[in-house]
């Protein structure tokens, strides 16, 4: 109704404007003479025809409405940075973006030329549409982007491997060689337990393949990462209410595949603490070992909690005030954390990023704010406007900059799905985002990094915001990007899930090189409670090629050293090792994520991997091993590179907690 009554007054306003003139007939001569803009366009643009608008609905949904400096120009400049090859203006004042496909999809029809007789706002020489009619270009040149359509077992596939047992709000990678669940209160059957812990290779018998476990306080909407203690112990962190928000839960994971572990989640608010009630915190290992608390609000719905802490706490410190986080509440929460080679720490929230001093976390540098969407600057990356982050691949000699990749999110207020990723090198001279767009919108989507230096992009929905009933159009498709191929050609379209994956879902690495897809929470009326549990198989693993295998004895690395592995190899390819840090999974943000392709050097059975350099390229902890023949990888070797700069072994304090030592 309001768009209506808009175009109604624009179009009035002109006529009378017209009929208030001295001239009339010398305006409407001028009128009928004015045309398209067809000379001077940017890029490869050409103008087409006039069109009428959809039956119903409008050709276009990206809408930008410029009173006074609407050009034909300015349109297609902004259509092109965001990856549409079809644009249109109408009214003299707008905008549109979007497809070639979309005109027939809405039933447009060619008008006639003059049909599209109102002057563009920002440039009276030319014309730009008319009511309720568009003059469309194209972009004939060479495409903005290209994505891939592989088919069969190039496309991989979605297995569903258990009914499951709970709805998880967390999920991480154990150094054990399983996967722990943990739950929010309330959500699954009345007597779950918040904990569970599943060993895949006894799936056969559920009874032995899910293992319960206990949370004492509510872990909803906590941070999780693994320790770099020898133990690879996980910390979960922060919650719901009350004393849940102070929460610091620990975790020993023991047992091995088809051993039953017997430990269990370990917390006592009275001995061990937060110096701040959290909810949507991030948590990251820094280089000292020690673990950096982000960010939140005081509790469900709270006020902001803009500061940050350490764990174990030092001497006499108390958190650290951010101005930034308080500015953009509550568009931050969980925002994503990166260790960078300099040294620095990189934070991006909402739709700023920065990167902070290590040791006084004062800003070293503010970056470029992130595109958002084509007719909305003001979108954001992190919950509620929920997107994912992964961090590229670093190579040896590990010179070149660290790039960060963000997928996905929404706008405030109409909240609409994004449908681009974003990336930068916030360490180099150039640290622009560039955009990249992705075949459909994804708001809560999940990312994880495969061994092969590529990254499945999956779950969410098509439209709305993170939240309990917030979101609509479950997106089914699978997409991988592939970092290594040209921008705007790294993206292909995967195979499809059946099972809605939406609010408080979650995927991470396995070991044998699938992918674990769980949980959605979505409280919509419309999709379930999803206690399934499935895998994504990536096409390296449907190939038919047999897989490479390792051997190796030291697993407790140090920085710049030689380790040998013994090998078989089939002839597969190239020769490679990667290592991807063990990960927790929730919200789009995989705490802990991060891939490295150490140098590797064979002969005969045997191959020396030379370690990474330091502590700012690898941070202390675990990481899985692959070896990679061609693009086939092996089953992975958990490995702890750094040792415990921290003491973490000896922490914390108090008889409720088990320590492994140093």
């Amino acid at each position: 109704m309001a768009a209506s009554l808009f175009r109604t007054t624009l179009s009035l306003l002109f006529w009378l404007s017209l009929l208030a003139s001295s001239d009339a007939s010398a305006l409407i001569a001028k009128r009928q003479t004015r045309t398209a803009q067809k000379t001077g366009l940017p890029g490869s643009w050409q103008y087409q025809a006039c069109i009428t608008e959809g039956v119903g609905k409008r050709v276009w949904k990206y809408q930008i409405i410029s009173l006074d400096a609407n050009t034909a120009t300015s349109c297609l400049t902004q259509c092109q940075k965001f990856g549409y090859q079809a644009a249109g203006v109408e009214y003299g004042s707008e905008c549109f973006c979007g497809d070639a496909v979309d005109i027939a999809a809405a039933g447009s029809t060619t008008a006639p030329e003059t049909d599209c007789g109102v002057a563009c706002s920002g440039d009276a020489r030319y014309n730009c549409g008319g009511g309720n009619r568009l003059s469309w270009y194209l972009w004939t040149g060479t495409p903005l982007y290209v994505w891939n359509y592989p088919t069969g077992a190039n496309a991989g596939r979605y297995e569903l491997i258990s009914g499951g047992v709970v709805i998880p709000l967390v999920t991480t990678s154990g150094v054990n060689g399983k996967y722990t669940f943990v739950e929010k209160f309330g959500t699954g059957a009345p007597n779950s337990t918040g904990a569970y812990e599943l060993d895949v290779t006894q799936l056969a018998n559920p009874s032995l393949a899910w293992r319960e476990m206990h949370v004492k306080t509510d872990v909803f909407c906590s941070a999780s990462v693994t320790l770099p203690d020898k133990a690879g112990r996980q910390i979960n962190i922060g919650g719901w209410s009350g004393d849940s928000t102070f929460g610091i839960r620990l975790y020993w994971p023991d047992g091995s595949p088809g051993v039953p572990g017997v430990n269990d989640w370990q917390e006592n608010v009275n001995e061990l603490k937060l110096q701040r009630g959290r909810w949507y915190p991030t948590a990251m290992v820094m280089t000292n070992g020690s673990i950096l608390v982000i960010g939140g609000q005081t509790g469900s719905n709270g006020p902001p909690q803009p500061n940050l802490e350490i764990l174990p706490r030092p001497s006499g410190a108390g958190v650290v005030y951010a101005d930034w986080l308080e500015r953009t509440d509550p568009y931050n929460l969980y925002p994503f954390l990166a260790v960078l080679p300099s040294g620095g720490i990189f934070v991006g929230y909402y739709n700023e990023a920065r990167i902070l001093d290590p040791v006084t976390f004062n800003t070293i540098k503010t970056l470029p704010n992130m595109p958002g969407a084509v007719n909305n600057p003001g979108a954001g990356r992190t919950y509620p406007l929920e997107g994912t982050a992964m961090l590229l691949p670093q190579y040896a000699p590990f010179t070149a900059p660290l790039g960060i990749l963000i997928c996905g999110g929404s706008t405030i207020g109409a909240a609409i799905a994004l449908d681009n990723c974003v990336s930068s090198q916030p360490e180099a001279g150039n640290n622009a985002w560039t955009l990249e767009r992705m075949p459909s919108q994804r708001v809560m989507p999940c990312m994880t990094a495969l061994p092969d230096g590529t990254y499945m992009i999956l779950n969410g929905a098509k439209q709305g915001a993170a939240g309990f009933g917030l979101a609509t159009g479950p997106n089914l498709n699978a997409v991988l990007y592939d970092p290594s191929k040209p921008v705007n050609q790294r993206m292909s379209i995967m195979a499809n899930t059946t099972i809605a994956r939406l609010y408080h879902s979650e995927a991470i690495l396995m070991q044998d090189g699938r992918v674990l897809v769980s949980g959605s929470d979505p409280q919509d009326g419309k999709n379930p409670q999803e206690y399934r549990v499935e895998v994504f198989v990536p096409p390296y693993l449907l190939s038919g090629r047999p897989r490479p295998s390792f051997t190796i004895t030291n697993k407790n690395w140090g920085y710049g050293a030689s380790v040998s592995i013994t090998v078989r190899l089939n002839g597969g390819g190239a020769t490679r090792v990667s290592m991807l840090g063990a990960e927790s999974s929730t919200h789009g943000n995989t705490m802990g994520q991060r891939t490295l392709f150490p140098a590797v050097s064979c002969a005969g059975t045997t191959c020396t991997i030379t370690t990474p350099p330091n502590k700012n390229v690898c941070p202390p902890g675990w990481y899985q091993l692959f070896l990679l023949d061609g693009p086939t990888p092996s089953t992975s070797t958990w490995i702890r590179i750094g040792g415990d700069p921290a003491g973490l072994g000896n922490w914390p304090p108090g008889p409720t907690f088990s320590k492994p030592g140093l």
